[in-house]
């Protein structure tokens, strides 16, 4: 048998691969606020709900399925919306663009509904989110 055969498996060390360096931890997040009603999942259940509704309403179909679309949509997204406003404002994470397209799509909704011309709906709902994300993103600042 060769030298080769006879060297212990383990101490060689390849010139093509540098040793390891120990792995650098991140620092650990901070935990995420709780919500007022702590021990009860309302966002959790919300969800659920929410999912509930819109697959009923996949499944059921016509104007009764519709509502229920709709209504599991709004739900879901109000229980998301409340963890993001939650986590925002304790200085969690920032969720600034989320938060300020909710009061541009609700302006833009309130304009196309009323008859206004497609650019003015863009613009303004535009306007809205810009404003609020630069508004939401220095209230941000601080906290973190």
């Amino acid at each position: 048998m060769g030298k080769r055969s006879r060297k212990q498996r383990g101490t060689e060390t390849s010139a093509a691969a540098p040793p390891r360096a120990p792995a650098a931890r991140r620092p650990a997040r901070p935990e995420r606020p709780r919500a007022p009603w702590h021990p009860f999942p309302l966002v959790e259940l919300s969800v659920l709900i929410g999912l509930v509704l819109l697959v009923w309403g996949l499944i059921r179909g016509g104007e009764d399925g519709a509502v229920m679309l709709v209504l599991g949509m709004a739900l879901a997204s109000l229980a998301g919306l409340e963890t993001a406003l939650r986590e925002h404002f304790s200085g969690h994470a920032s969720h600034a663009l989320l938060i300020a397209a909710v009061p541009a799509v609700l302006t833009s909704g309130v304009i196309w509904f009323a008859g206004g011309p497609p650019a003015l709906v863009v613009i303004a709902g535009g306007a809205v989110l810009v404003a609020g994300f630069v508004a939401l993103r220095r209230s941000f600042r601080p906290r973190s």
